[in-house]
């Protein structure tokens, strides 16, 4: 499909809101955003980075969408078959906690609904923000193929999830294991190690007397003083641990404390992983409520006291202090302490605390049931998931962009623990494990109707898994893997992924252990899930603070984007930053963005005015001598572009690339090749329309992956002025590759020259304070360039509004005042008003002797060795540069004295 175009004059102001989504319709409807299947090309392939389906998308996301679609965007005008495949996430935990506080402002919880109805519940919700996410990409242009759309809980994920559990299990990589996890009381579930968030807090180092248990259990009058942060927890104390080469503690490892308020025996163990420096050298010992302590506890066959339940209060192993919250109960046990003579003294502390990512409620540490991926052990000999996600990276089978997170991504791999998958939450993949009343176990992908081995009732287990299992398995389970499909024999391995460096751990790591694994069939070249994998950075507030609600800081993009355009907004973050590097969100770049789309939008519509009803051949290279010199600098400066730019993509600089292509486009073609053939135009020569409309078009070709909505309305309105085979949109138009044909490094120096010129008679203007509308002389006293600036003098007179002629080197100036610049081996003379010449030279006169004796004075200074022995070197450095200032500003004045003449 196609659509009219503006027609021959465009609207006096570029309206983003006029053009945005009658334009995405039309690429849309095309059938664009779908790629062919073309076993003789090789495919471009990016799977979207999944945003959660609670809610809406965040600046992350924009940057995501401006990055990828321009990589998408390139791909498919140079003809690849170019697949970006879309999808959400169902976000176990965030989508939970948004329908439990939905239930509760009807006075509701999950469990009045129980777990059907309340999973029929979230669907229902599911159903009606899904789209609206898509919506959202839309709205950024993002040219994503959206009739493969992909939901981390639609059937086919459920059945890949399933069958990569399956086969994890019977190789002997999932288990269950009582382990010390992470466990949030507000969640009610746990969570990996990269699901907490480590925050400083300020506290208290509460220093505890445990007397010495003496013959018949009687405490002695001696002591061992442990320091701790959570006093609260000392009720489930089995021991006191020092390290073997503390000599402090050399006599009492062995023996038995009292356990204070409790009254519990506890040893002293000696063991390596206590710091001598910390506290008193001697700490508690909670195997049930910290995870360091749960290994020492594990070495010395401590037992195991859990004393805070899953909401987070104390249990009946508190015993007085049971039912009580944490907080409570630590202020309770401090005040019995101290009642008792049990409390040392008290020090001002800080530590770190780890805290729910969601919540951001402090997590409690337990021992639990869990099930566990062991990314450590070999599936066949050699072979690990860790070890083969390793090996793919540092045998060059995935690229990591930039570089120096190579080394970031392979120090997280080489120490890498087993991975703690099952989550106590309703919503999300349900394990597939089965449990029989007669004691089997069955873990199988399909639903079991009863026990495969004795026909008895079975109940699956009531976890769900870890959000990031489904979403790791995004490359091949989004084309379509278990199944053979057509996508997954053509698309896999994808060619690209991209994502922000924080979930380098979460998400990258993962789709590399999970692509090695169940692709393995592949061989090593073939099974990794993507060749190319970039990190962008942090999209800060304008003071480099991360964004949260809670600050008040965060910034929509569809806001952003509405206010500004979608081009200005995706072009203003990609030209943030380069890869990998954080940036700071900025109105004004936006703003400055948006101005460039408009000065591009004035510059064709000047054009297209001036081209009228024509249709216009490119210009031919055999046709060189005929085109003028500032013709041949913009076609020459065209292909170094295009050489750039191909240069810059393949390389994943974009915002480098955006930034040169806005250079060229606004700074060359605008500013300078357009105003300087404006009296060839009004003169009647045609030959610089061919070099507009060229131009115009291979500018809007290169710039269409970072701007796309305002280059796809104006080549619309350009492309039936081409003589040339032209696609029907510019989203499937070629995009240029330079053949060398214009390339011309002497027309290039020369048109620097003469922009340089150019520049120098506008700063002396500017300098001497000439009226705006005045055309003073100009001589230019020119060597190599004199031919360039006469060919180009009609130009010069129009853009800098001045009379200019071109006199040799030898030949003097006309008698009078001038103003003096210099570009190489041109000298620039700009005419000044006329003065009072009397006046004139008396007060040159003045400022010349005032100058001369500042000279002597510095020179004297610096001549004397004393003073340059004694002074610091920063200041007789100082002085050297205002003395060179001087000695310009004497030998400036000698010549305009002299320039006055008598």
């Amino acid at each position: 499909m196609t659509t009219s175009t503006p027609g021959p004059v465009l609207p006096p102001a570029y309206e983003p809101a006029s053009v945005e989504e009658r334009i995405y319709r039309m690429w849309e409807e095309a059938g664009y955003f779908r790629p062919r299947i073309d076993p003789g090309r090789e495919p471009y392939c990016i799977i979207m980075p999944p945003p959660n389906v609670t809610g809406e998308l965040h600046l992350g996301h924009g940057l995501e969408d401006a990055i990828t679609d321009a990589l998408v965007r390139w791909h498919r005008m140079q003809g690849d078959p170019t697949l970006w495949l879309p999808g959400e996430d169902h976000a176990g935990i965030a989508t939970q906690n948004v329908i439990e506080k939905e239930l509760a402002k009807e006075g509701l919880t999950r469990h009045d609904l129980g777990r059907e109805r309340f999973i029929e519940r979230t669907w229902e919700w599911v159903r009606k923000y899904r789209g609206r996410i898509q919506d959202q990409h839309r709205k950024l242009g993002a040219s994503a193929d959206w009739t493969r759309d992909v939901f981390t809980l639609d059937p086919q994920i459920v059945k890949a999830v399933r069958t990569t559990f399956v086969n994890l299990y019977r190789d002997g990589l999932i288990y269950r294991g009582l382990r010390m996890i992470n466990w949030c009381p507000r969640c009610e579930t746990a969570l990996s190690d990269l699901e907490v968030d480590y925050l400083e807090v300020p506290s208290k180092l509460w220093y505890i007397r445990y007397p010495v248990v003496g013959e018949g259990g009687m405490p002695l009058p001696d002591y061992v003083v442990v320091a701790t942060t959570r006093p609260e927890t000392m009720v489930g104390d089995t021991g006191v641990a020092v390290n073997p080469a503390d000599e402090r503690y050399e006599e009492k490892v062995g023996r038995m404390l009292l356990l204070p308020i409790v009254g519990r025996e506890i040893p002293v163990v000696a063991d390596e992983a206590v710091r001598m420096e910390f506290g008193t050298g001697a700490v508690k010992v909670t195997p049930g409520h910290d995870p360091n302590d749960w290994e020492i506890g594990q070495r010395h066959d401590l037992p195991v006291v859990v004393a805070i339940d899953l909401q987070g209060r104390m249990n009946e192993e508190a015993g007085p202090y049971a039912g009580m919250t944490v907080e409570e109960a630590r202020e309770a046990i401090v005040r019995d302490l101290e009642d008792e003579g049990f409390l040392d003294h008290v020090e001002e502390y800080h530590h770190s605390v780890g805290h729910c990512s969601r919540c951001k409620t402090p997590v409690q540490p337990l021992p639990s049931e869990q099930w566990w991926v062991a990314v450590n052990k070999e599936y066949e000999p050699g072979h690990s998931l860790a070890g083969d996600a390793i090996a793919a990276v540092k045998e060059g089978r995935i690229r990591i962009v930039p570089q120096r997170f190579e080394r970031v991504y392979l120090n997280w791999m080489e120490n890498i623990r087993d991975w703690c998958i099952s989550r106590q939450l309703w919503w999300g993949h349900q394990i597939p494990v089965w449990y029989c009343e007669n004691g089997h176990t069955i873990c199988q992908v399909e639903d079991p109707a009863a026990c495969p081995e004795c026909g008895g009732r079975l109940r699956q287990d009531e976890d769900v898994l870890d959000t990031w299992f489904s979403s790791g398995l995004a490359p091949h389970a989004d084309l379509g893997w278990p199944d053979d499909t057509e996508d997954l024999r053509y698309f896999y391995p994808t060619t690209d992924m991209q994502m922000g460096y924080d979930i380098m751990f979460f998400w990258c790591a993962r789709m590399i252990m999970f692509g090695c694994y169940n692709m393995r069939h592949l061989g090593p070249e073939k099974s990794v899930p993507f060749r190319n994998v970039l990190f962008h950075g942090l999209i800060r507030d304008q003071h480099g603070e991360k964004m949260t609600k809670s600050r008040g800081n965060v910034v929509d993009p569809l806001v952003a984007a509405k206010t500004y355009g979608a081009d200005a907004f995706r072009f203003a973050i990609v030209t943030g930053a380069t890869l990998g590097q954080d940036q700071r969100y900025s109105d004004d770049r936006m703003a400055a963005a948006r101005n460039f789309a408009n000065k591009l939008w004035n510059s064709a519509r000047f054009v297209l005015m001036r081209v009228g009803d024509r249709r216009l051949k490119r210009p031919h290279p055999l046709d060189r001598e005929a085109y003028a010199l500032e013709d041949r600098w913009i076609l020459s400066r065209l292909e170094r572009l295009e050489r750039e730019v191909d240069s810059l993509l393949r390389a994943y600089q974009l915002g480098e690339c955006a930034r040169q292509i806005e250079d060229f486009l606004w700074g060359e073609f605008c500013d300078w090749y357009i105003e300087m053939v404006k009296p060839r135009l009004q003169a009647g020569d045609e030959r610089p329309l061919k070099v507009l409309v060229h131009v115009l078009d291979h500018g809007l070709r290169l710039l269409h992956p970072f701007m796309p909505f305002v280059t796809e309305e104006l080549w619309q309105a350009l492309r039936e002025h081409v003589d040339d085979e032209m696609a029907p949109q510019l989203i499937v138009a070629w995009y240029p590759k330079s053949g060398g044909n214009w390339s011309d490094d002497g027309a290039e120096a020369a048109m620097a020259h003469v922009i340089e010129v150019n520049r120098t008679i506008r700063n002396i203007r500017a300098e001497k304070r000439l009226e705006a509308g005045a055309r003073p002389k100009v001589v230019a006293r020119a060597g190599s360039y004199a031919e360039a600036l006469r060919a180009t003098a009609e130009a010069t007179n129009f853009t800098s509004r001045v009379e200019l002629t071109v006199i040799g080197e030898s030949e003097p100036l006309p008698p009078g005042e001038w103003g003096f610049g210099r570009v190489a081996d041109t000298e620039v003379a700009v005419a000044l008003p006329a003065v009072d010449v009397a006046a004139e030279r008396a007060r040159l006169e003045k400022e010349l002797a005032e100058a001369r004796a500042h000279r002597e004075r510095l020179e004297r200074q610096l001549a004397n060795p004393t003073f340059r022995a004694k002074a610091p070197e920063h200041v007789v450095r100082g002085m050297e540069a205002t003395l060179a200032e001087t000695r310009e500003r004497v030998e400036g004045l000698e010549a305009r004295l002299a320039a006055l003449g008598g």
